[in-house]
């Protein structure tokens, strides 16, 4: 009987299993890549971004709007330095569109 070894492999690396790297969006000009997904979807992959959709809760309101900076991450602070657009990040965002509607 067989105590110790290399087994072998039962099957080879699908393409489906593929992951990629994190786009670590940047805050700039706007700069938009696509990728090619499963089925020939397109995806598309923001590199650097200078506004967004931002919701004012208690008045029910959302609007495009400029971000001006990046100030506070509670995952590192070097993602605040390199002003990184992530999940969570604190942004400081241009109040005027919000200021027109109130």
């Amino acid at each position: 009987f067989v105590i110790a070894g290399r087994r072998n492999i039962h099957q080879k690396k699908r393409k489906f299993e593929m992951g990629r790297p994190p786009a670590m969006t940047k805050l700039g000009n706007k700069r938009i890549r696509t990728v090619r997904g499963r089925g020939g979807n397109m995806k598309y992959r923001a590199l650097r971004l200078d506004s967004g959709n931002y919701s004012w809760g208690s008045e029910n309101c959302t609007k495009k709007v400029r971000i001006l900076d990046v100030v506070y991450n509670a995952t590192s602070n070097e993602l605040v330095r390199t002003k990184t657009l992530l999940k969570n990040t604190i942004v400081q965002i241009d109040g005027q569109p919000f200021k027109q509607w109130y």
